[in-house]
C-alpha cells in the first residue's frame, strides 16, 4: 500500500505541472498497452508492455527549421565516382532546404576543413557551388570531422531547431580516435546536447561497428550505401526525416505496479530502477511510429483477483516531449491495466498481434546479433544454424500473428545464412549490421533493398 501510495502521489505531482495541451491534431499519438488484454490468473507469466508514439502530420510551410552539418569524407578512397555522387547527393539535399535553414559543410581527409561555416541559406547557389568543388585525397580523420561538424551546429544550436550532423564515409578511421568505443562516447556526448548524428557508410571498406555506435548513442539514423549511385536515395530519405521532426527531447517513463517486476528493455536502451523504467528519444518524425518495449513478469494473481470489478493495474506511462510546432512542453499520461481470467482460451484470444509482433521482432534481433558474433569468432556453421533457427522462429510467429514484416525478416535471415563464407562476408556483415540497427531503432526502411547476393 505504501509503495502504491507513493506511486499515486508521484503521478499526481507530475500531472500537476502539466502544460497546456496543443489540439489533438498537433500532438503525438501515444498508445500504451500490454501484449494481451486478458491474462491467466494463478501463475507467473511474461508480458510485454509497449509504448508506441506516432508523430503528427505537418505541412512543409510549418515544419521545424533545421541546423545541419554535412560532413563528407574526401580521403583518397573517395576518388572518382564516389566523390562525384557524394557531391551531387549533398547538393540535392541542400536544394530541399529553405532560406531560414542553417547549413554547414565540413570535409575531412588527413585534416579537417570547414568549407561552409554554419550559415542561413540566403545564398543557396554559393553553398552548392562550394560543394561541387570538393575533390578527394588523403587519409580519414573521421572523429575530428564529426567533432568539427558538431562545432558548426553549436554556433546556432537551438531547441527550436532540428540539430543534426550527417556523416558520410567509405573508409576506416585512421587518423585520431578510431575505436567504436571512442565514437560511442562522442555520440553519447552529442546526444546529451540534443545533436543527433546520422552515419552513412559507403562501399565495403568502412567500419560498420564504429558507424552504428556513433549513430546509436546520439539517436541518429544509420544507412549502408553499397554503391555510389545509391547515395542520392539515401540522402533523400535522411533529409525526409530531418525535415519531418515534430517532437524532440522525448522521455518515456513507465511506473510499474508494485506487484509487477521489470525484466528488461527490448531494442532501445532502457534505464530500470526499482519499479521505474525510462527511455529517451531525441526526435520523432511526422507520420512515423517509434516505440519503447518493456518485458515484465506478472505475479501469480490469486483467484480472489478474478472477483475484482475493475481491471488489474499494470503501469502508469508518462510521455514528455517538446512539441516543435507549438514550441511547448507536452505531457501525456496513460494507464495500463489488464483483466484476469481462469480460462486459457480467453487469455489467448486477447493477444494484441501488433504488440506481440514488436516483441518477436526485438527478440529475433538479439538472436541475429548473437549469430553475427559467432561469425566474427569464425564459427561459420554455428552462425548459420543460429540464423536458420531464427528464421524458423520468425516464420512461425509470422504465421500465428499474420504478419508480413516478420515473414520478410525471416527471409532476410535465410539469405544471411547463405552468405557467411569469407568471399561474401564483408558485404553481408554490413547488411546485417544496418538491418539490425534499423530494427532496434524502428528506423524507416532504406530506399531500396540490397539483400540479394
Amino acid at each position: 500500500m505504501k509503495t502504491q501510495h507513493a506511486l499515486n502521489l508521484a503521478v499526481l505531482l507530475f500531472a500537476a505541472v502539466t502544460t497546456a495541451s496543443a489540439p489533438a491534431e498537433q500532438q503525438i499519438a501515444v498508445d500504451a498497452a500490454m501484449n494481451q488484454s486478458v491474462f491467466l490468473a494463478g501463475e507467473k507469466q511474461t508480458g510485454y508492455l509497449r509504448v508506441a508514439m506516432t508523430g503528427f502530420e505537418v505541412e512543409e510551410a510549418d515544419r521545424t527549421p533545421v541546423n545541419v552539418a554535412i560532413v563528407l569524407d574526401k580521403s583518397g578512397s573517395m576518388g572518382g565516382e564516389k566523390i562525384q555522387h557524394a557531391r551531387e547527393a549533398a547538393v540535392m539535399a541542400i536544394q530541399r532546404l529553405r532560406a531560414d535553414d542553417i547549413v554547414s559543410v565540413v570535409v575531412y581527409d588527413t585534416t579537417v576543413n570547414v568549407l561552409v561555416p554554419a550559415t542561413k541559406l540566403s545564398n543557396k547557389e554559393a553553398v552548392i557551388d562550394t560543394v561541387r568543388s570538393i575533390s578527394a585525397g588523403g587519409n580519414t580523420a573521421l572523429f575530428a570531422g564529426v567533432s568539427r561538424g558538431a562545432n558548426e551546429v553549436r554556433k546556432f544550436h537551438s531547441k527550436n531547431c532540428v540539430n543534426r550532423v550527417i556523416l558520410l564515409s567509405d573508409g576506416l578511421a585512421n587518423v585520431g580516435p578510431s575505436a567504436p568505443s571512442d565514437l560511442a562516447e562522442l555520440g553519447q556526448s552529442l546526444g546529451r546536447e540534443n545533436i543527433s548524428v546520422t552515419t552513412i557508410g559507403l562501399g565495403l571498406g568502412y567500419n560498420e561497428d564504429l558507424m552504428t555506435q556513433l549513430a546509436m548513442h546520439s539517436d541518429g539514423n544509420h544507412m549502408f550505401a553499397e554503391t555510389p549511385t545509391e547515395l542520392a536515395g539515401v540522402f533523400d530519405a535522411e533529409f525526409g526525416d530531418v525535415l519531418a521532426v515534430v517532437a524532440q527531447d522525448v522521455l518515456v517513463t513507465i511506473e510499474l505496479d508494485a506487484r509487477v517486476r521489470p525484466v528488461r528493455g527490448l531494442g532501445r536502451e532502457m534505464d530500470i530502477a526499482l519499479q521505474r523504467a525510462t527511455v529517451r528519444l531525441n526526435q520523432l518524425y511526422a507520420g512515423q511510429m517509434k516505440y519503447a518495449l518493456l518485458e515484465v513478469e506478472l505475479p501469480a494473481y490469486t483467484g480472489e483477483a478474478l472477483l475484482l470489478p475493475s481491471p488489474t493495474p499494470i503501469a502508469t506511462v508518462g510521455v514528455t516531449y517538446v512539441n516543435m510546432k507549438t514550441q511547448s512542453l507536452e505531457r501525456i499520461f496513460k494507464k495500463v491495466a489488464v483483466r484476469l481470467t481462469a480460462e486459457p482460451d480467453e487469455a489467448r484470444a486477447s493477444v494484441n498481434k501488433d504488440i506481440m509482433a514488436s516483441a518477436v521482432e526485438q527478440i529475433a534481433l538479439e538472436k541475429n546479433r548473437w549469430a553475427l558474433e559467432l561469425r566474427d569468432e569464425g564459427k561459420i556453421d554455428q552462425a548459420r544454424e543460429a540464423l536458420l533457427d531464427n528464421a524458423q522462429f520468425l516464420n512461425s510467429n509470422a504465421i500465428q500473428l499474420h504478419n508480413e514484416k516478420l515473414k520478410a525478416q525471416a527471409g532476410s535471415n535465410e539469405i544471411d545464412a547463405q552468405n557467411l563464407d569469407p568471399g561474401a562476408w564483408a558485404r553481408q556483415r554490413k547488411l546485417m549490421r544496418s538491418n539490425q540497427y534499423r530494427v532496434m531503432k524502428q528506423q524507416a526502411d532504406q530506399p531500396q533493398s540490397r539483400q540479394e547476393p
